[in-house]
């Protein structure tokens, strides 16, 4: 205890700094799950990516982060066990952070996706299973979280798989692709507006206090889905589409059609992110900062200070600035060859994945959400579509992802402890 009266003020911009850090990888690596297939589909240029994926992960860290954030990540160690030892979780929570981020640069630098939720609760067990001792962790949500790498990446692939045969079967196979087109993209687009008006509705606005009930969400969904359905259906209209042109040129004016529907999703998906996972950063942060004010009494929630969400914010648009375009590089290029009819069954089927989640409660990680998407695009083409050194690098990264966030972790936290104590 004397340890935090005496070090309060130093652990606090330690952990502001391995915060930001920790929200830099973020940017770096996660950013790509709203961006690659954009850019990968050349519906959007890496710089026009960067700009849009800057306004909207800020917006959604910002706005939609939360004034209140659990202090234990995905409830994954019971808190119970530092009452009487708070300066441990506070040296655990920095380490946690450092670690976390410390692998995040890592795997962005070689441009592999990996998830930042499963980087900081790796890390978190790290510290709390060695440091202070194994019950301290909740090891059945270790289980889901290890059983969600499978279970994940398979719901989205088939829902991108459908989305992707449905597009062929009823626009690109048939005679007239324009005029089919001009039929069903309204109605991709309803579904797409519904979708994503489900994923901000769950997992943007219930952290600015609007917490709309499910029958609520649902019909807010619809109305945003209709208007979207009827605004894209008088665009398609006015769009100067000749339906004479050969067949190679109806196509190139269908997949036009889609890259709008691209951007849009993209946005929406930026700020969806924004919201839900700067929580990765802020919460071991916001953790750290609630038990030093407190004279080391531990809450399950905590109440940001001002200057945290910008924090967070901020340091997710500067990852990925910096290093954003190795990750999206992989997603958007690597694994198969994207179209932006490819890259919006991708991205919708990775928005549906979520909200199926969200609904549930299963543990779900929006990076392996995506890959899973786009792989199962490559798969509805066949197997030869897809890169399988990619895929496998991919797997491999994310199966060390939580033994590498653990290992650095407790290395971080006896250099801490021993430094201080």
């Amino acid at each position: 205890m004397d340890i935090l009266a005496n070090y309060g003020t130093m652990l606090v911009l330690v952990a502001a700094a391995v915060g930001f850090f920790m929200a830099w990888g973020i940017g770096a690596n996660d950013v790509a799950n709203a961006m690659g297939t954009s850019v990968g589909s050349k519906a959007l240029t890496i710089k026009q990516a960067i700009i849009i994926a800057m306004i909207f992960e800020f917006a959604g860290a910002y706005l939609a982060g939360g004034e209140v954030t659990s202090t234990i990540r995905k409830g994954i160690i019971d808190a119970s066990y530092f009452t009487d030892i708070p300066e441990q979780l506070v040296f655990g929570m920095i380490s946690a952070l450092f670690a976390a981020a410390t692998w995040l640069l890592v795997a962005s630098y070689l441009g592999w996706p990996v998830s930042t939720t499963h980087s900081i609760v790796g890390a978190i067990i790290g510290f709390s299973a060695i440091g202070v001792g194994v019950e301290t962790v909740a090891w059945n949500k270790v289980l889901g979280i290890v059983g969600s790498w499978i279970v994940t990446p398979l719901i989205a692939g088939v829902f991108s798989f459908i989305i992707f045969n449905s597009a062929q079967k009823l626009i690109f196979d048939t005679d007239k692709p324009v005029e089919q087109a001009k039929r069903w993209v309204p109605m991709y687009m309803f579904l797409a507006g519904f979708v994503l008006s489900l994923v901000t509705i769950k997992k943007g606005l219930k952290h600015i206090g609007l917490e709309i009930g499910t029958a609520e969400g649902y019909i807010y969904a619809i109305a945003v889905a209709l208007a979207v359905a009827l605004a894209g259906k008088f665009f398609i209209s006015r769009l100067d589409l000749n339906l004479k042109a050969d067949r190679r040129a109806q196509y190139m004016n269908v997949e036009k059609v889609f890259a709008i529907l691209m951007v849009i999703t993209a946005c929406c998906m930026a700020f969806a992110h924004g919201s839900n996972d700067v929580a990765n950063a802020i919460g071991p942060l916001a953790a750290v900062v609630s038990i030093i004010e407190n004279n080391g009494e531990i809450a399950s929630k905590a109440a940001l200070a001002w200057w945290i969400l910008p924090l967070g914010g901020l340091g997710i648009v500067a990852g990925l600035a910096i290093f954003g375009h190795r990750v999206i590089a992989t997603i958007g290029k690597g694994i198969t060859h994207l179209t932006p009819s490819r890259g919006f069954a991708a991205e919708l089927a990775a928005a549906c994945t979520v909200v199926v989640a969200s609904g549930t409660g299963l543990p779900i990680s929006t990076t392996q959400t995506l890959v899973g998407a786009v792989l199962g695009v490559g798969m509805a083409r066949g197997i030869a579509a897809i890169n399988m050194g990619v895929v496998r690098n991919i797997v491999v990264s994310w199966v060390i992802t939580l033994p590498v966030g653990a290992t650095l972790s407790i290395m971080f936290f006896w250099m801490i402890k021993g430094a201080l104590s």
